[in-house]
């Protein structure tokens, strides 16, 4: 195949130039395919086939514009992942390619090489700009939930839970599995009726209501998102628990009091590495000696932790400003001094890719609705992105979703 043949519309001579180099390069990266079977589809309509013929990890890449393989080889993921949003390729089974792609992520070097220095730089510098301090975190929040509730509203289950459900089986419901969830987090922190418990990020109440309502006991709950904080108020009113719930506009680090209890779901990835021993030193000022805390936190291997604290992933450029995905050696390492104690932990992965799936397939249902709240292709593009780059993460064990249970030492101050 001549470089003339992989020509694709291109602004100038130099871009079509550098578009040839480009997919060049990337046609010859694909061919060290370590596992599976990757098809490629170019602009001019041949298709180019990679990797073990009888695999069964397969992926399957529609190439409409070479600057595609232009950007994915000078950015990385990033790159791809912005020329996906842009809509210069697409795949029939995104989350199935990018499964595949994790698998093979050293054998196509997806993320090194000096020529990317320049723009992982600047994307390092811009991620250290959103630092979660108390205004940063009110910032970076803003950002990601200033698409207002109906958004969510439209593609999350009747709980309004943005977290990963607990499926007792595959065919059990969104909702119940959520429910689900809210159970396995109480049993972990030990929650009685009229036990007073600390919620540590609010979401839209669905928790709250679950330990008021289903287990009798007294919520505190924080947020720094005043949309959550309103809808969560709003639905606590609507069930008639607002003398057992208390919703504060409160960041985590000005909190006081004592607690039976502490629940923090999903939260923890929105701290900041530098702040994690804050986090932890909060929740153990929160509880009483021997009482115990539930956090359920989405966690990366302890070498892809080390590599976001060097440099911002697609995720945390598009979707969560300021965002990091710690592991669990980070997580230990901060409980230090903090006097709480891992009791337990369980990963509940499965079911994080299989209520992202879930997402996914109601978001697409609802696109008519999407639109008409002025959403364009791109945001669409982009949502769907983040929706399957995140279920493959889980699907692949590149991401885990932890479930840790903490006990405050008795003899701790």
């Amino acid at each position: 195949m001549t470089a003339q043949s992989l020509a694709s519309r291109a602004t100038g001579p130099i871009d079509s130039l550098l578009n040839q180099v480009a997919a060049r390069v990337a046609l010859s990266a694909a061919s060290r395919l370590a596992v599976g079977q990757l098809a490629v589809t170019l602009p001019n309509g041949s298709v180019r086939i990679f990797g073990e013929a009888d695999a069964k990890l397969r992926g399957e890449m529609q190439i409409h514009d070479l600057e595609a393989l232009r950007r994915l080889l000078l950015g990385g993921e990033v790159g791809g992942g912005e020329a996906y949003m842009d809509g210069l390729w697409s795949s029939p089974d995104l989350v199935g390619l990018i499964s595949l792609a994790v698998a093979n992520r050293e054998a196509l070097a997806l993320s090194k090489g000096w020529w990317r220095t320049p723009a992982r730089v600047a994307r390092t510098i811009g991620h250290r700009r959103n630092r979660n301090t108390k205004d940063g975190s009110r910032r970076n929040i803003t950002a990601h939930y200033d698409l207002g509730n109906d958004f969510y509203r439209l593609w999350l289950d009747e709980t309004m839970t943005y977290s990963a459900a607990d499926f007792e089986s595959p065919e059990q419901s969104l909702a119940d599995a959520q429910r689900n969830k809210y159970r396995s987090i109480a049993e972990r922190a030990g929650v009685k009726a009229n036990d007073h418990v600390l919620e540590i990020g609010t979401g839209w109440g669905g928790m709250a209501l679950y330990l008021a309502g289903e287990l009798g006991a007294r919520v505190t709950s924080v947020t720094i998102s005043q949309a959550q904080h309103d809808l969560a108020i709003e639905r606590i009113r609507e069930a008639g628990l607002e003398d057992r719930v208390e919703v504060l506009l409160r960041d985590y680090r000005d909190l006081t009091g004592e607690y039976d209890a502490v629940v923090s779901i999903e939260m923890l990835e929105a701290v900041g590495a530098e702040y994690y021993h804050d986090y932890f030193g909060a929740v153990s000022r929160a509880l009483k000696p021997g009482a115990r805390a539930s956090i359920q936190v989405i966690t990366f291997p302890h070498d892809a932790y080390e590599a976001q604290l060097r440099g911002a992933n697609w995720i945390q450029r598009y979707i969560v400003p300021g965002g990091v995905l710690p592991s669990l050696a980070a997580i230990h390492e901060s409980l230090a001094g903090t006097g709480l104690l891992v009791e337990d932990v369980r990963d509940i992965r499965d079911s994080y890719a299989l209520t992202l799936k879930t997402w996914r397939e109601t978001f697409f249902a609802r696109l008519d609705d999407v639109r008409a709240m002025g959403f364009d292709d791109r945001f669409i593009r982009m949502w769907d992105y983040y929706l399957s780059i995140s279920e493959a993460g889980f699907r692949t064990g590149m991401t885990q979703d932890l479930q840790i249970a903490l006990a405050k030492s008795r003899g701790r101050p």
